[in-house]
């Protein structure tokens, strides 16, 4: 059966994308032998603590070797207009035991790379091709980023500091900027101006002058319209970029009372919201708007979003909700891992083929994650229709056999 469901899910992929790109772009996608896929994955700093999730975990698990980068989240900018480690301890000061290091060996009294810096070069050292970036924002840490950028000599300082604080170590091959959102609202406090938008531009370019040809340089980027248009020049950013992870999730979530789709490659028939978001459309609105395709990189979440007192029809999909479902480690949100057990535990899963996304349902709890079938259509949909790659957040959510992961490189690489 779960090939049987397999199959139906990517031919409903192929057919969806023939119409969504066209027969010709297809085919010409398909027929030519492009630059590899990137295959993008977060790993997050604080993982170490209660996830117990270490960077050995993505040598155990078979991720490391089915990976092209590894985007480290996170570094810090500061009130100064300076790079900063957000967790010395955990990022190079923590002396990583034999039993947690990636080959074995434990961190020797007064070494000066400890933490998970030092592990992330031993996996280097395991994986040669494999390419270590450091994340600088994320939600928590984009407040300053308007005014590092805002200046010329602001962005040159910032660079400085960021190539002097993480790209001297050796271990990065470059930075990922996770500037959430230039132009537009993020996180309460962050400072925000209309300048944004060219000065991210700038920002870019500084950090390509600085660094040189030979570092990797990406950002994440937005799914809404509105906010590329706020805060990107589209057509601009990627002479600097080397390529941009698209959000593609968190379309949907409990912020809302009526359960949704929270990652599907395509709109949904019957969506309660119009227009919505989508994988494609996220993709299409760069590419739209100037992005080279082969440089748009989709991301694919390893984490569901949870609903609870849901009305027991249309197998819980569009019904209101008395309010968030209640996970593991934040709020309403739930590991892969996690989710993929709860089909032995009274839930079902279901499947929307011709959109492309999965769902849990109890009869009372609602669960919206991608799955293999899902995480395979989206592979297959970013192979026909011409763009670079897939990207998830976060590595830790995956099981500890890298199903998802490997599902990611048998599609993609």
């Amino acid at each position: 059966m779960g090939k049987r469901r397999l199959l139906a899910g990517l031919a409903a992929t192929l057919a969806a994308t023939s119409l969504a790109v066209g027969p010709g772009a297809a085919a010409e996608a398909h027929g030519a032998q492009p630059e590899q896929y990137k295959r993008v994955g977060y790993f997050i700093q604080w993982g170490i603590y209660g996830r117990q999730y270490y960077v050995k975990n993505l040598e155990t698990s078979g991720q490391a070797a089915r990976l092209t980068h590894i985007n480290y989240a996170f570094g810090n900018v500061d009130a100064s207009g300076k790079c900063d480690s957000a967790d010395p301890w955990a990022d190079y000061q923590r002396p990583v035991s034999a039993e947690e290091s990636v080959d074995g060996v434990a961190d020797a009294a007064g070494q000066t790379l400890n933490g998970n810096f030092n592990q992330l070069a031993k996996l280097k050292k395991l994986h040669p091709g494999l390419k270590v970036l450091m994340s600088l924002g994320g939600w928590s840490f984009s407040a300053n980023f308007s005014n590092a950028a805002l200046t010329d000599e602001s962005r040159k300082a910032l660079v400085k500091s960021c190539i002097d604080t993480f790209y001297a170590t050796g271990v990065f091959d470059g930075f990922d900027f996770d500037w959430e959102w230039p132009g537009s609202e993020g996180n309460p406090g962050n400072v925000i101006r209309p300048e944004d938008k060219q000065n991210f531009t700038l920002l870019a370019a500084e950090f390509r002058k600085q660094l040189g040809k030979k570092a990797t340089l990406t950002a994440f980027l937005p799914a809404a319209p509105a906010k590329i248009d706020a805060g990107f020049e589209a057509d601009k950013i990627f002479k600097y970029l080397d390529f941009g992870t698209v959000q593609g999730y968190d379309f949907h979530g409990t912020w809302e009372p009526t359960t949704n789709q929270q990652s599907a490659l395509f709109v949904p028939r019957k969506a309660p919201t119009t227009p919505d978001f989508s994988g494609a459309t996220s993709l299409k609105a760069w590419a739209d708007r100037g992005a080279p395709k082969r440089a748009l990189v989709l991301g694919i979440p390893y984490y569901g979003q949870g609903w609870t007192g849901v009305t027991n029809a249309n197998k819980g999909l569009f019904q209101p909700a008395t309010g968030p479902a209640t996970g593991t480690w934040l709020g309403p949100t739930e590991d892969y891992k996690v989710l993929a057990t709860l089909p032995q535990q009274g839930y079902k899963v279901y499947h929307d083929l011709q959109a492309g996304h999965a769902w849990l349902f109890n009869g009372t709890t609602f669960w919206t994650f991608d799955d293999p079938i899902v995480v395979a259509q989206k592979g297959v949909y970013i192979r026909l229709a011409g763009y670079g790659g897939a990207m998830v957040w976060s590595l830790d959510g995956d099981d500890a056999n890298g199903t998802l992961t490997k599902t990611i490189y048998a599609t993609l690489h």
